[in-house]
């Protein structure tokens, strides 16, 4: 008969090792508030200018408020900043204080230099703190952010997970569609898909997020066909193999991104759990009408 006591001794020393290490992120990682609550992942936000005021993305303004405003404001677009040194060494801190390793992952260093000011705060205080470029965006970060919770679960150790999570990050995959290159293009964030600009056709983009930074991946008439190419890309480049993870975007496209939702449903036999409006920071570059899909395989 088994020893319920060391049985119970033993879970607690699991669950103890195992939260010894925290993750961080940043608002661009989209993730749903519920999970972020479910998992106690430490979300870091990037800010939102407006000429009238400031906003920390997620936190004084939701998705749901912002792209209305975004739409009052075309003729003064908002910015965006990431997060102070100081916004970052408050999150480590308080966790280094409790006893924490810290694995910290975040949105391209090709997009932003979000990860960069993350590396300064870690190297101003004592303690284990890795700081991750998932070189990705919005649902590529948030699906990593996803699988290294799951290896912390696992018990690994930080050297572990940041080894898993390079091949993680090898395989993932964001492609998206742009109502219009009008946000990318103000934002400064339009990199090589400022190729497509000098066209007269009335074209709809689809981009993939490639080593970090965008590039133009097709191009289609309207987001219908934007959906059905994107799910084309998605198939080619699963080659027969099952996704892990996967993940629908959208910019106040929710009817849309249903549509995408239930043809890679379909088309790869797997139920989506991860449908998420993108937040501000990621809708100030890529406006209304944004409709995009993540996976790991």
């Amino acid at each position: 008969m088994p020893n319920k006591c060391y049985e119970l001794s033993e879970r607690k020393v699991v669950e103890s090792l195992a939260s010894k290490i925290k993750i961080v992120t940043d608002s661009t990682s989209d993730l749903p508030e519920e999970l972020v609550r479910m998992h106690d992942i430490h979300v870091v936000p990037l800010y939102v200018n407006f000429s009238e005021a400031t906003y920390k993305d997620g936190v004084d303004l939701a998705a749901k408020d912002f792209y209305p405003m975004l739409e009052k404001a075309k003729d003064s677009l908002p910015k965006t900043s990431m997060p102070s040194v100081g916004d970052f060494v408050k999150v480590y801190e308080s966790l280094l204080q409790q006893g924490y390793e810290i694995l910290s992952i975040h949105i391209s260093s090709g997009l932003s230099g979000t990860a960069s000011v993350a590396e300064t705060a870690a190297g101003m205080l004592k303690g284990r703190i890795s700081v991750f470029d998932s070189k990705s965006i919005s649902a590529g970060i948030g699906l990593q952010v996803l699988e290294a919770v799951e290896m912390v679960k696992q018990n690994l150790s930080l050297d572990h997970i940041l080894s898993r999570l390079e091949e993680v990050r090898q395989r993932t995959e964001v492609f998206f569609s742009l109502d219009t290159l009008e946000y990318l293009e103000k934002g400064g964030r339009i990199g090589r898909v400022s190729a497509l600009l000098g066209s007269l056709l009335k074209i709809k983009p689809v981009v993939r997020v490639e080593n970090g930074i965008y590039v133009p991946l097709d191009r289609v008439r309207n987001q219908k066909q934007a959906i059905q190419k994107m799910v084309e890309h998605m198939v080619k480049t699963l080659a027969g193999h099952k996704p892990k993870g996967v993940a629908v975007v959208h910019g106040a496209a929710e009817e849309l991104a249903k549509e995408l939702k239930k043809l890679v449903e379909e088309t790869v036999g797997i139920k989506i759990s991860l449908f998420k409006e993108t937040g501000p920071v990621i809708g100030v570059h890529t406006g209304p009408g944004t409709l995009g899909v993540g996976f790991t395989y």
